[in-house]
C-alpha cells in the first residue's frame, strides 16, 4: 500500500506543479495586459471585430433558418398539392406548359374515390383557385391581393390561426355566398382603427362581407406577403373570377409518415380522373413541402457557408494580429525568458505561459465582442421586430471556443519559438 502511494507521488507533484504555473500565467498574462492596455486593446479589437461580424453572421442565419422553417409550415407537412407545373426548376417547360389545365372538379371526384377505397392513405381533396385583384373600402384600396376561391374544408389543410372572426361555413360555401376571410395586410391597410368584421369590400366590383381576419403569418422567405390574402367560397370566385385564375388541389393525407405512398395512391387516382391509359405518362404534378424544401436547402445552405467563410476572414486577420503581438512580446521580454529558463524554468511553463497570454487576449476580446454583438441584435430586433432573431446559447459557446481556440492557435507558434530559446543567448540579447 505504501509502495502504490509512493509510486502515486510525483504524478501529484507534477499535477501540483502544472497547476501552479497555470496559476502563474493567468496571472502574468493579466499583468502584461494591464502594462501594455493600449497595445493590448487595439490587438483585441481584431478579434472583437471578428466575433461580432461572425456571431451577427450566426444569429442571422439562424433567423433565417427558422425564416425558412416557418415559411415551409404554411404547406404543411401532410399536405399534396396537384398542379399543371411541378415545384423545381425543369428544362423541358414547354412539356408542362402544354399540359392540360387542373380543374377544381376534379376534388369531387378524388372525394368519391377516397371514400370508396378501403384503408385509404388519403383524408379529403380541397379545391382552390386563385387570381390577383385589388381591394377597395371606401377610399382605401390594397393591391396585388391574392384572392383564393375554396371550399369551407380548406380549413383542414391550412395553418392559419385567426385574430378575430371564422371561417366561412359549409352552407356559405356550398350557397357561394359573397362572404370572404381577408389576411392580416389587408385588414390592417383597410381598416387601421376599426374592426372589418360584417364590414363589405369590393373585389372585381362587387361587394364582399367580411367575416373573419387572418392572424399575421409573416412573408415567404422575404418574397412575397402571405398576410395579402382574401379567401373566398369557390362558387362565389367562379362567379366572378373566371380569367386567368390557377386552380390546385389540395390533398389531406391521414398519416405523414406514409407520404410515400400516399403520393402514389394520389397518382393513380389522379390518372383515373384524367382518364390516362397505362403508356401515357402523368400529365399532372403532385408536390409536397418536402421536394420545395429539398431545393431550396442548396440554395441557403451556400449563403450560409458564404456568410460564415467571408465574416471569418475578419476574425483571421484578427488571429494574425495576435500572433504578430506575441511575437514581438516574445523578442521584448527575450532577457526575462533567459532568466527564468537559468533559474529551472521549464519548456513548458514557457510556452504554457505565452499561450495562455494570447489565449486571454482573445478570450476578453471574445467576451467584449458577444456582449456589442448581443446589444446590436437587440437593437435589430426592435427596429425590425418581424426579423426571426436567433440569439441563442450554442452561439455563445461556440464564439468563446472560437475565441480560444484562435488563442491557442495564434499564439502557439510565438509560444514555441519562446519555450525552444537557449538561456545562454537570451541573457545576452540586447
Amino acid at each position: 500500500m505504501s509502495a502504490g502511494r509512493t509510486g502515486l507521488s510525483p504524478v501529484f507533484r507534477d499535477m501540483k506543479r502544472f497547476l501552479y504555473e497555470l496559476s502563474e500565467s493567468w496571472k502574468i498574462a493579466a499583468s502584461q495586459m494591464r502594462s501594455n492596455l493600449t497595445r493590448s486593446t487595439l490587438t483585441a479589437l481584431g478579434v472583437i471585430i471578428g466575433i461580432v461580424a461572425v456571431t451577427l453572421m450566426g444569429t442571422a442565419i439562424g433567423g433565417i433558418q427558422v425564416g425558412f422553417d416557418k415559411s415551409m409550415s404554411i404547406f404543411g407537412d401532410d399536405v399534396l398539392y396537384v398542379g399543371q407545373w411541378p415545384w423545381k426548376k425543369v428544362d423541358d417547360w414547354w412539356n408542362y406548359r402544354d399540359r392540360k389545365k387542373i380543374k377544381t372538379e376534379y376534388a369531387d371526384a378524388l372525394n368519391r374515390m377516397i371514400a370508396m377505397t378501403p384503408n385509404s392513405n388519403l383524408m379529403i381533396a380541397i379545391p382552390t383557385s386563385s387570381v390577383i385583384r385589388s381591394v377597395k373600402y371606401a377610399d382605401s384600396e390594397v393591391g396585388n391581393v391574392l384572392v383564393r376561391g375554396t371550399v369551407s374544408d380548406y380549413i383542414i389543410t391550412s395553418t392559419f390561426d385567426f385574430k378575430e372572426g371564422r371561417f366561412f361555413n359549409d352552407l356559405e360555401s356550398r350557397g357561394g355566398a359573397n362572404v370572404c376571410v381577408v389576411g392580416y395586410d389587408v385588414a390592417d391597410a383597410l381598416f387601421p382603427s376599426a374592426s372589418p368584421i360584417d364590414k363589405s369590400v369590393l373585389i372585381n366590383g362587387q361587394p364582399f362581407k367580411i367575416v373573419g381576419v387572418i392572424a399575421r403569418q409573416g412573408s415567404f422567405l422575404g418574397l412575397f406577403s402571405l398576410d395579402s390574402i382574401v379567401v373566398m367560397p369557390l362558387p362565389a370566385f367562379q362567379k366572378y373570377f373566371t380569367a386567368k385564375s390557377e386552380a390546385d388541389i389540395l390533398v389531406k393525407v391521414k398519416d405523414k409518415t406514409e407520404l410515400a405512398e400516399a403520393k402514389d395512391e394520389l397518382a393513380g387516382l389522379m390518372r383515373r380522373v384524367r382518364g390516362l391509359p397505362p403508356e401515357k405518362k402523368d400529365d399532372f404534378s403532385i408536390n409536397e413541402q418536402q421536394a420545395l424544401k429539398s431545393t431550396l436547402d442548396p440554395i441557403k445552405n451556400s449563403i450560409a457557408v458564404a456568410g460564415l467563410f467571408i465574416t471569418g476572414l475578419s476574425l483571421f486577420v484578427g488571429a494574425i494580429g495576435i500572433m504578430n503581438i506575441t511575437f514581438v512580446s516574445v523578442k521584448e521580454r527575450t532577457r526575462e525568458i533567459g532568466t527564468r529558463k537559468a533559474l529551472g524554468a521549464r519548456r513548458r511553463t514557457i510556452l504554457l505561459q505565452f499561450l495562455i497570454e494570447s489565449t486571454a487576449l482573445c478570450l476578453l476580446g471574445g467576451i467584449i465582442g458577444l456582449g456589442f454583438a448581443f446589444a446590436m441584435c437587440f437593437l435589430i430586433g426592435i427596429a425590425f421586430p418581424f426579423f426571426p432573431i436567433q440569439f441563442s446559447t450554442g452561439l455563445v459557446v461556440i464564439s468563446m471556443v472560437v475565441s480560444i481556440l484562435t488563442g491557442l492557435i495564434s499564439g502557439f507558434a510565438p509560444a514555441w519559438t519562446a519555450s525552444r530559446l537557449d538561456p545562454v543567448t537570451a541573457l545576452r540579447y540586447e
